[in-house]
């Protein structure tokens, strides 16, 4: 059978041979946010009252909007680390999607896009979300069409070169703003699951048949509706994500002991030149892991998540319910602690209704998204 844990193509060069030691998901992987988070959100609870500050998170990154939390402009993140990093950016710009036909839609956006020497294929994603929603690779002006038709008025896009290395990996970054060094706390190592033709099965057979991805139908099955009946070539590969995103079908594995000093060194580096920036992941894509673990800055950085986002590395198949929550306990404690410190250095945080008010909007706009491929 070829699936994602027995064909050799998935152990992708320049990342560590995948395994799933007879477990392909964990069980707690695709609950919902409520059932999940629940004694995360007590625990914000308990650390508001130690910290005096309920919405103490939102001053751990003085410089983004809402110190990452919600409602932050993906843009304006990239842009304050484009100013001082323009070698490990890939090139962007911002387009609003405004009230006018598709077709007039993507004939500005391919403008726009060929003055910044954008070529396809390139990324589409809401300047507005999280958890990978909305993100798709655009490869011809039919797919830029399709993808404007479906995103919503008055949103802005991010229009994003194209990292196409197939390493993945979430960078987890905390300093105290009092201290000259912070530390990486958390690496994800993301792996892209692909099925493989064989000239007589259909891809919907090869999914059903494949020892994760039948257990994901809600994914796969609907992202492939249109091509579940066609008969890949033998040999053909399938990817089924492209979104680094373990809720969109990509595959999580905790690479917490591949943490080296040299690693520590490099992201401290990095970090330190995004102003304001002291707590949260950065998402990079390279061709080699071994070189970014030895400190070389041999990778693209797609994205840089603040105060909301996660240690993904909880999300490995392996890890068990309680460790996970332990572990996302610990994370949030440092961002209390940061945007105490934070506060005593000025940085007020947002107050609860500037905080509901971006979630709402970002809510709003999320649900009219186009699907994540």
């Amino acid at each position: 059978m070829a699936g994602v844990s027995d064909t050799p193509d998935l152990n992708t060069e320049g990342m560590p041979k995948l395994s799933f030691d007879g477990k392909t998901l964990s069980h707690f992987e695709f609950w919902s946010g409520p059932k999940f988070y629940w004694p995360i959100w007590l625990y914000f609870i308990y650390l508001s009252i130690r910290f005096r500050g309920l919405t103490l998170i939102t001053a751990a990154n003085p410089s983004f909007p809402f110190g990452g939390l919600v409602g932050e402009s993906k843009s304006k993140i990239l842009g304050i680390a484009r100013d001082s990093l323009p070698d490990l950016i890939p090139d962007f710009i911002v387009f609003d999607r405004l009230e006018e036909d598709k077709y007039q839609a993507a004939e500005r956006a391919l403008n726009i896009s060929k003055r910044q020497s954008i070529k396809f294929p390139f990324v589409m994603k809401p300047d507005l979300g999280c958890r990978g929603a909305g993100v798709q690779k655009i490869c011809n002006q039919d797919e830029l069409v399709e993808y404007l038709d479906k995103f919503p008025a008055n949103g802005k896009i991010i229009i994003q070169e194209l990292a196409d290395d197939e390493g993945e990996a979430g960078i987890f970054y905390a300093r105290n703003p009092q201290d000259e060094s912070g530390q990486v706390i958390s690496v994800t190592l993301k792996y892209f699951p692909y099925v493989y033709g064989d000239g007589i099965r259909t891809l919907r057979t090869l999914i059903s048949e494949d020892p994760r991805a039948s257990q994901l139908p809600q994914i796969y099955l609907k992202r492939f509706s249109n091509k579940l009946d066609s008969v890949p070539l033998e040999g053909q590969k399938i990817r089924l994500a492209f979104a680094g995103n373990h809720s969109k079908g990509t595959i999580f594995r905790n690479g917490n002991a591949l943490i080296t000093k040299k690693l520590d060194y490099a992201f401290d580096e990095v970090a330190k030149k995004i102003p304001g920036f002291y707590f949260g992941r950065i998402d990079i894509r390279f061709s080699d892991l071994q070189r970014v673990l030895s400190g070389e800055r041999d990778f693209k950085i797609i994205e840089i998540n603040g105060a909301g986002s996660e240690a993904t590395h909880i999300w490995d198949s392996r890890t068990t319910l309680s460790q996970a929550w332990h572990d996302v306990r610990c994370q949030f404690r440092l961002a209390w602690e940061i945007g105490a410190i934070n506060r005593s250095l000025g940085h007020q945080p947002n107050t609860l209704l500037e905080i509901y008010r971006a979630w709402q909007t970002e809510k709003k706009l999320a649900k009219n998204y186009p699907p994540t491929l």
